[in-house]
């Protein structure tokens, strides 16, 4: 289990991130690791030498599933949302950032692992090593040789120090001019101080450290995930089973019980909660509209077919279904967005951005759900995915597409379940069903990119989502509990 301060946050790991491009786990993670390129050199990048190690995945991918398109875009300090994107190559050589990519086998421990050599406008040059681990999640690793761990929710103040002997009273001057919510001691050539903020590093501090004689150099690493870390985060549960003894005498509903995780976990109100979910929802229900419109770009494989499957719908031509139809249609616009470089919302990654925003949009739009009933119902999916992202992984690259389609079906089984009004109980089973059903799924990209077979998985997903609901509103037993399905889930996706 991770520790309650590493505690997975629902907006972070699971609804989301907001952005374009074919996969989060390259495009979005690749972005953001980008951003922080260009908080490392102070500003403006003028060259960059990446490295991949032939052992992963991205000497195969980083072209084809977009990890040159965020990575460059991050370097550029456009985030994963922007509009330019998909314009990269002209923007970069525009901007006149030299960039080079080299095959190099140098023992990457993670098959999305990255090692980049990065000299700024201003001169200063520096070496960082990141990996993506699922999900646009990523974690900077080393700087310039010195190990480190940082993932993107706190205010980064990396301190070089030339007098070792100096720390003590270093670390005791910075922490009386603000609170630092972390702190790591990093030993490489020299000694590598950094400390980690809720808020924004005060100029006042920056002027303290440039005058300091033991002090070489210092950077600052902003945050790039979108709900912060805060000091002696205590989330009320991590686990199915410790939510179900902690609800024990609160008799809260599934959403509900999210809003309290997040809200502990982000140090944010309830209301900010579920205002942050209604923007989410916004975003999903204009990719579904943008798809069925109909999508064109030149570079995918797929063509635009949600307006078609519409138009035989509507003309009779299909087999009657209507909530699995709705459910095609839906999941397939969305893939098209992805597909077409439009805005997603990688829930639970982007390789998988139908599957449950798209199976669960089409039962609430059959079910004629309000807006605040949508919203319960993504925020009951995220928790879902909360337990999953706890204890498995998002990634595809280490547990396979049952990590990211799997998942997604879980996560909308126990949605739609909501919607419909079953309990909390029915919630669980129709998740730990959809995720068992999952098992076994391997992510096979055709010609490298997210779109075949990972159309049709979405639309398993989906499907099989809208099954189990069923099955749990009629009360069939799941036999397992959810906690034990994402368990075995992870010991069977690192076997694949």
């Amino acid at each position: 289990m991770k520790p309650a301060a590493a505690a997975a946050s629902i907006f972070n790991d699971v609804l989301g991130p907001v952005m374009r491009g074919p996969s989060s786990s390259h495009s979005a993670a690749a972005n953001r690791i980008g951003r922080l390129c260009r908080d490392l050199v102070g500003g403006d990048i003028r060259s960059a030498s990446i490295e991949y190690d032939p052992s992963g995945s991205l000497v195969t991918t980083h072209l084809s599933q977009g990890t040159d398109m965020g990575l460059y875009g991050g370097f550029m300090g456009w985030e994963a949302d922007d509009e330019r994107l998909p314009d990269y190559r002209q923007q970069l050589a525009a901007a006149g950032i030299q960039v080079e990519v080299q095959y190099v086998s140098y023992g990457a421990s993670h098959p999305n692992h990255y090692r980049l050599q990065l000299e700024g406008t201003n001169g200063k040059r520096h070496r960082l090593e990141a990996i993506s681990t699922g999900g646009g999640m990523i974690e900077l690793t080393a700087v310039d040789g010195y190990p480190l761990s940082v993932t993107g929710g706190y205010h980064e103040l990396l301190v070089y120090l030339q007098n070792k002997e100096e720390e003590q009273a270093l670390k005791a001057s910075v922490s009386s001019q603000h609170e630092v919510h972390g702190y790591q001691r990093c030993y490489g050539e020299g000694l590598l101080l950094c400390f980690s903020f809720a808020e924004p590093v005060p100029a006042g501090l920056g002027k303290y450290l440039e005058d300091h004689s033991a002090v070489s150099q210092y950077r600052v690493l902003e945050p790039v995930l979108p709900i912060l870390s805060h000091k002696d985060v205590a989330v009320p549960f991590q686990t199915v089973e410790a939510m179900l003894a902690w609800n024990e005498d609160r008799h809260m509903a599934l959403w509900e019980l999210a809003v309290a995780y997040e809200s502990a976990r982000g140090g944010i109100t309830a209301a900010q909660v579920m205002d942050k979910a209604r923007g989410i929802l916004i975003v999903m229900e204009e990719s579904v509209r943008a798809g069925l419109a109909g999508t064109e770009y030149a570079d995918r494989i797929l063509p635009c077919q949600s307006a078609g499957f519409v138009k035989s719908l509507d003309e009779g031509r299909l087999i009657p279904g209507d909530g699995i139809n709705r459910i095609i249609a839906f999941i397939t616009a969305i893939m098209e967005v992805k597909s077409s470089m439009g805005l997603i919302v990688a829930a639970p990654t982007a390789g998988s951005c139908g599957a449950m925003p798209g199976s669960v949009l089409a039962v609430a739009d059959l079910l004629g759900s309000s807006q605040e009933e949508k919203v319960q119902a993504l925020l009951t999916a995220g928790l879902i995915g909360m337990f999953v992202t706890t204890h498995a992984t998002f990634a595809a690259e280490i547990g396979g597409c049952m990590a990211e389609c799997g998942s997604g079906a879980g996560m909308a089984a126990a949605a739609m379940v909501g919607l419909n009004g079953g309990t909390l109980d029915q919630q669980l089973s129709a998740a730990s069903v959809a995720l068992q059903n999952s098992f076994g799924m391997t992510c096979d990209p055709v010609a490298n990119r997210v779109e075949a077979p990972c159309l049709g998985k979405n639309v398993l997903a989906g499907t099989n989502a809208l099954a189990c609901a069923n099955m749990a509103l009629a009360d069939y037993q799941h036999l397992v509990p959810l906690d034990q399905v994402i368990e075995a889930m992870d010991q069977v996706g690192r076997q694949i």
